[in-house]
Order: structure tokens, then sequence, then C-alpha cells
């Protein structure tokens, strides 16, 4: 009698697992196919530069924000995180809302292609583009971004459409928002004074996302403006145009080692700027690119020039020292 109690009772629970699970596939199975059906209804087309869908059936054109949000209501899934801005582009790694770069340890060589699904952007701030540090060398260490001028309380806009992954205090960068736009390109906005999104929050192109601030490492108010792919840094610049055309330099860019190592430049003037449209010319640019070599502990000129074959001569005018120069370990030292 008790084990026939106990068996019904085993028999009820499994009957009961059963059910849940065919009705939690159900619902995995309808939501996809809701979300297929949206893609099929919907294709992507650029209007005035800007990444749009267009209804198959009634030529209604919505706006990629528009989409995401409708996509996310039929599918119940997170839309940059499945589908990336496009419904054939999966995207989803690397997703962390505790750090400003959760791609550490990740390596990515060079060159490598980002691309971009419209021609233009929205300035991060207001009115006149005033840019007061550069990406390069600054004082004898790497500045990775962009510095714009501006005053505390100011309007910071994301420059394109995408989502809220971070949303925090960081040491060196005060209030930071970072956001991940479709092709997997993050923008940073650094030092703000507050903030006025959160985390995993579908923010549109030009959408207010906080107040400029001079917090963290700051010796006045501006905004710290980064792009990064997959944690590596590249020159702001680079990609986006800011003479006032608000224009992306190429819908497909290659950055080799030039354009994502603050070395090759000078924060405090203007790198002439020639976009890699194609692998072939960016591996080409690459091979063209400067070399540098390491000092280690007692090292001399006259080691570094007898490594690499050239003359002493030859290596101070690359690096514009003198031969009574002092190296200092770890300083580098251009070799091509």
């Amino acid at each position: 009698m008790f084990a026939h109690k106990h068996l019904k009772n085993f028999f009820t629970i499994l009957l009961t697992l059963s059910i849940y699970t065919c009705s939690y596939c159900q619902t995995i199975v309808s939501n996809q196919a809701n979300t297929d059906t949206l893609e099929l209804q919907y294709e992507k087309v650029l209007l005035d530069g800007k990444a749009s869908y267009r209804n198959k059936t009634n030529n209604q054109i919505i706006s990629q924000l528009e989409y995401i949000a409708l996509f996310e209501s039929r599918g119940n899934k997170s839309f940059l995180q499945e589908k990336g801005g496009d419904p054939h582009n999966h995207f989803h790694d690397y997703w962390n809302s505790e750090k400003v770069n959760p791609y550490k340890g990740l390596k990515l060589s060079t060159p490598f292609k980002i691309q971009f699904d419209q021609a233009t952007f929205t300035h991060p701030i207001d009115g006149y583009i005033d840019v007061t540090s550069r990406y390069g060398r600054r004082k004898r260490r790497p500045h990775r971004g962009l510095d714009l001028n501006l005053e505390t309380g100011d309007k910071v806009r994301s420059v394109l459409p995408g989502k809220v992954r971070f949303v925090g205090y960081s040491s060196g960068h005060g209030k930071t928002v970072v956001v991940r736009h479709a092709n997997e390109i993050e923008t940073v906005y650094a030092h703000l004074s507050s903030y006025g999104v959160k985390e995993n929050d579908i923010v549109a192109e030009g959408q207010v996302i906080g107040l400029g601030g001079n917090t963290g490492r700051s010796t006045g108010s501006h905004l710290h403006l980064e792009v990064r792919y997959k944690g590596v840094c590249i020159h702001p610049e680079y990609v986006f145009n800011f003479d006032g055309s608000q224009t992306i330099r190429g819908t497909t860019l290659w950055v080799s080692n030039a354009w994502q190592s603050p070395r090759f430049h000078n924060a405090y003037r203007k790198s002439k700027l020639t976009p890699l449209l194609t692998e072939e010319e960016a591996i080409a640019a690459q091979k063209a690119e400067p070399r540098f070599h390491r000092i280690r502990k007692g090292e001399t000129l006259g080691h570094v020039a007898i490594r690499y074959g050239m003359g002493v001569s030859e290596l101070c005018r690359l690096n514009r020292i003198s031969r009574k120069s002092t190296l200092r370990i770890g300083q580098r030292l251009r070799i091509r």
C-alpha cells in the first residue's frame, strides 16, 4: 500500500513536468515563429543615410528603434543580443553590465573589419565641435579617445542607435555610459555629471544618455569619447567625420595597427586620415607601418641598431633623439 502510494505520486509529478515542458517548448516555438514572420515581413533599407525597415505589405517605413521594439515585443528576446541590428547577424557575446571592458584577455588580430548599416551619425554634443585632445600619445601616456569641450550639464547623445551595456563609475573615466551598437562597435561616454539611461535600455540615435561633467581623472569639464570594437580602442576620427558632415568614413572599414594604437598618433594634432576600405589595402598599409622596439634592461642604442641592421645615427633620426640620450626600460624606439 505504501509503495503504491509513492509510485502514484511519482507518476503525478512526472506528468506535471511533462505538461510544463511541452508548454514551455510551445512558447519558444511560437516566439520563434513570430520573430521569423517579422523578419520576412520587413526588409532593411537606407533612408537619408539611416538604417530603417520597410513593411513589404504596405510599404510603411519604421525606424530601427521601432523595429527593435517590435522585434522584442513579438519574440520576447533581446534584439541586439540575438540579432545585432541585422536579422542575419547574430550578436550575443561578452554582454556584461559590471565592466567597462568585458573583453579583457580577448586577442584580436589586425587588420580587422568593422561594418555599418548607415552612412551618417549624430554628434555626441550639441553645437560646435571643439576637440581639445585627440587620440594618441599625450605626455608619454596613451590617450585612447577624443576629448570634446562642453560645460557641465550639457546634453550628451548616443552617436548611433544601440543598447546600453554599462552605466557606472570608473576610477579614470568617472561617471560612464557604454552603448553597444548593432555592429558590435561600442561607444564610451566618460566624465559625465549624471546619467540619463540605465543598463539594457534601448536608445535611439541622438537620444540623451547623460549630462556632461568633470568626474574621474579630469582637469576640466569635457566629454571623453571612445570607439571600441570587441574591447579594442579605435581612433574615433578614423570612424566618424567631425567636420560638420556627420558622415561615417565608410560602411566597411578595415582597422590596421595604426588605427588602434595611440603610439602612431599625437594627441595634440590631427592625424592624416586615409580610410582603408578593402582587406588588400589594409594588409598593404599595415606592412608599411612603422615598427617599434621596447627597451629592455641593459640595452643601448648600439644594441638596438645592431639587432635590426641599422646605424645608430639612423635610429636617432627616426626617434628624434641624440646619441647621448638616456634610454628608459620600457621605452619604445621606432626601428622602421
